[in-house]
């Protein structure tokens, strides 16, 4: 599971403890809420099927999937499917293949969710073995159903410009200079990665 509301408040009062704009942002924003997925294939699934369309589009999606093949917690239910099928159902060529991926991996135990390594990159790497599991989806995975506390997407624009924005910056900060500034927060990174989602989201300033 993900991080708690305990665990991010903690994470968030030594962050502020060793850069003071975030105890500012802290005080404007509030803490954010907690943002926790299961653990296993089925939210990687729902990451897949939800990828470049709206919430709406997705969970309608989901929804024909479940009705026409039943139980999508097991892979096998994907396999038993084909690219014709799932496409009936509302599912791009592209993502039918990074279903059928992902369901192999698991089913074969090639990837093997329970038993993911310890450490973060190698997590991070296994994970992109499968189709259309890209370096954010994995960190989005370690961190909201694995509760990672270091996790540190900062490759996702939103941190990127929240980020800038409680530091004062002028410009949005690029992807490198965002990993630079936020070594000194280990090992909270992944609550810095929730508040500025929040953040962001409040149009704080």
């Amino acid at each position: 599971m993900g991080l708690t509301s305990d665990q991010l408040k903690t994470a968030l009062d030594a962050v502020a403890a060793i850069e003071p704009l975030y105890g500012k942002a802290l005080v404007e924003a509030g803490y954010p809420e907690p943002r926790i997925r299961p653990r296993g294939y089925e939210t990687l699934l729902r990451t897949i099927v939800g990828q470049q369309v709206s919430f709406k589009a997705a969970a309608s999606i989901w929804g024909k999937l479940e009705a026409g093949l039943g139980d999508l917690t097991d892979p096998a239910t994907i396999l038993r499917s084909n690219e014709e099928e799932l496409r009936s159902f509302g599912l791009s060529r592209q993502k039918q293949s990074y279903a059928l991926s992902l369901a192999g991996l698991i089913d074969s135990g090639t990837l093997d969710l329970t038993a993911l390594p310890a450490d973060d990159e190698e997590a991070i790497t296994l994970l992109t073995r499968a189709k259309g599991i890209g370096r954010w989806s994995a960190e989005i995975y370690l961190l909201f159903a694995e509760g990672r506390a270091d996790i540190w997407p900062a490759g996702d624009l939103a941190v990127q410009i929240d980020v800038g924005q409680v530091m004062g910056w002028a410009e949005r900060p690029s992807e490198k200079q965002v990993r630079a500034v936020a070594d000194a927060w280990r090992p909270h990174r992944g609550a810095v990665a929730i508040f500025a989602w929040h953040h962001y989201k409040t149009g704080v300033v």
